[in-house]
């Protein structure tokens, strides 16, 4: 059982972290104050040091959370009971809608690789959507949907793609427009690798 001061101390951190993600996402890294944010979660400043060290500290919490839900939502999909293809399918779609949202687009693809440096972005990144990339490869190769490619070296290429899929649909003034034709795209090149496993049957 957690202690009442426990639980106040998760409860401050958790009110510090959504207000972060509200207006890093609204005003971006360098138009958001820590004033701000502690006003806006109703803590002292003093609180908000209590747990972060800094605004790019409180950036970083905001940018796991966004990621973290993210995940989440991607994990829920590939662990279905669906068969793998169409768990392969739901989870590219579900990939292309959170590219599309406010939150992961401004926090996730514009800012962090700046705050956090090119680097340490990469390798957040690797963490939360590279194991999900092979795992979700390597359910299609044990299903026989696809052939039996190098998974490491294949699982790399797939994330370097999404990843600059994900740049794209951010950068565009017509997000939705570009996401439609980011899974259109990849959906095409899936159901040839497929149709290659299938005899030609591309379904």
């Amino acid at each position: 059982m957690r202690s009442r001061r426990e639980s106040y101390s998760e409860s401050t951190r958790s009110a510090l972290v959504r207000s972060a993600v509200e207006l890093f996402t609204k005003r971006g890294y360098a138009g958001t104050s820590l004033d701000e944010i502690a006003r806006r979660a109703r803590v002292t400043k003093g609180a908000l040091y209590h747990h972060f060290s800094g605004k790019q500290a409180i950036f970083e919490a905001a940018f796991d959370a966004v990621e973290t839900e993210v995940k989440g939502r991607l994990e829920k999909i590939l662990r279905g009971s669906q068969p793998p293809w169409e768990r392969a399918l739901a989870g590219l779609r579900e990939f292309v809608d959170s590219c599309l949202d406010p939150a992961y687009q401004r926090i996730a693809i514009h800012e962090a690789p700046v705050v956090m440096g090119w680097q340490r972005w990469r390798q957040a990144e690797d963490r939360y959507s590279f194991g999900l990339i092979r795992a979700g490869l390597q359910d299609l190769i044990d299903a026989g949907d696809v052939v039996d490619v190098p998974v490491e070296i294949t699982s790399r290429l797939l994330f370097g793609a999404l990843s600059s899929a994900a740049t794209e649909i951010a950068s565009s003034p017509e997000p939705e427009r570009v996401g439609a034709q980011v899974q259109e795209v990849i959906v095409r090149l899936l159901h040839q690798v497929r149709s290659g496993t299938r005899g030609g049957t591309g379904d």
